[in-house]
């Protein structure tokens, strides 16, 4: 039984591996004698897109919804109407004309309307794109994990629950009681709703990362700008809920006067570590996935790029790549939950700082809460 169910996981994760080598594939056999553009097909599948790519034919898409603002308002087409063909295709819309810009414009990858056979780059661009879509997919899936769990404890009351639905409690209890009731304390509660949904909302758009076909295959988590609007709700919930005490530590903290006087020396510094904090965990996650995206499709692409040594290297290559890219896998579903432990940890960690109370504040609640105990020991 334990060599048939690994056998069946091995398949499945070669069978998995199967549509990301279909990204070198693709191209024709004119292009393949030329030799492979690894540097394109790595970006191209890390960044983002007006379309999803379709599993052994990279050429086609399964088309996004193309909203932009151009020269005579608003325009909303299917994406198939300016992909598939070399370079963009051109679309009519009325009396506009749009593409995707190709190879040699700044524009490159973005879709711009042509006015006067010159490439002019619409007012406004919020099309549905692989990396929204994909941000859509793991929203929904982020709900129906935590709706899951409340539904069941609002039938079942304090059963425990099985399968799916016990393994996500567990997770919920795991980063609650380890990681966020033990840093924020009494205050647990308030932040426990935010940091809880991040940490499953990052988790599931790594692993959805790391499947090559639809859902899966957006670079979410390796895009900067999902990582940066992450950081920056850690960043506004630090600064907007912070004590008294922790903007007084900021701006006069207790430190020797002459850090403070002339120069400011020591409140500049604290002003710095402000911006700072939610810079690392952008460039954190951000590397970490995009990193562990790009080994993967690099050791498949050996496969291509060794294939003009002849059948028997390529025959090889084929059998290490396949190997070692399954290990990288596995090894990148680990660190999809690695990494969303830690970006919820240091979130912890960064609104328990700005949670901080004073020695004063601290001796006003103590009376507060010695009077009853008091009034109790002398009943």
């Amino acid at each position: 039984m334990t060599r048939q169910l690994f056998t069946k996981i091995a398949l499945a994760l070669i069978a998995l591996l199967l549509p990301a080598t279909s990204l070198a594939s693709g191209h024709d056999e004119g292009e393949a004698k030329e030799g492979v553009d690894a540097q394109g097909i790595i970006f191209e599948h890390l960044g983002d897109g007006y379309g999803w790519e379709v599993p052994f034919n990279h050429h086609k898409r399964i088309p996004l919804p193309v909203i932009v603002w151009g020269s005579d308002g608003l325009h909303v087409f299917s994406s198939s109407r300016i992909t598939g063909h070399e370079n963009g295709g051109v679309w009519r819309d009325g009396n506009a004309e749009f593409k995707i810009a190709g190879k040699d414009s700044p524009y490159k990858g973005k879709v711009v309307e042509i006015i006067d056979g010159k490439e002019v780059k619409p007012v406004i661009d919020i099309s549905i794109t692989k990396n929204v879509c994909g941000v859509f997919i793991a929203v929904l899936l982020t709900i129906w994990a935590i709706l899951c769990v409340a539904r069941w404890h609002r039938t079942q009351g304090m059963k425990g629950p099985r399968k799916m639905t016990g393994a996500i409690e567990f997770v919920i209890l795991f980063i609650y009681d380890g990681v966020i009731k033990p840093t924020l304390k009494d205050k647990a509660n308030k932040f426990a709703p935010y940091l809880l949904t991040v940490f499953f909302f990052i988790l599931i758009m790594n692993l959805l990362g790391l499947i090559v076909i639809f859902p899966g295959g957006a670079n979410l988590t390796g895009n900067i700008a999902v990582t940066l609007v992450l950081a920056l709700l850690t960043f506004f919930i630090t600064n907007i809920f912070a004590t008294k005490h922790y903007w007084k530590e900021i701006f006069n903290p207790d430190v020797p006067w002459w850090l403070k006087f002339p120069l400011p020396i020591m409140p500049l510094i604290e002003i710095f570590g402000i911006f700072t904090k939610p810079a690392a965990l952008t460039v954190r996650l951000f590397a970490n996935m995009m990193g562990g995206h790009m080994i993967v499709i690099v050791l498949t692409l050996l496969i291509f790029i060794f294939a003009a040594m002849g059948p028997a290297v390529t025959g090889a290559t084929a059998v290490v790549s396949i190997i070692f890219s399954v290990f990288m896998l596995l090894i990148d579903v680990l660190v999809s939950f690695i990494q969303a432990y830690v970006f919820t940890m240091l979130s912890t960690l960064f609104i328990a700082l700005g949670q901080e109370e004073g020695h004063e504040e601290k001796h006003k609640e103590e009376p507060a809460a010695i009077k009853p105990a008091a009034a109790t020991a002398r009943k």
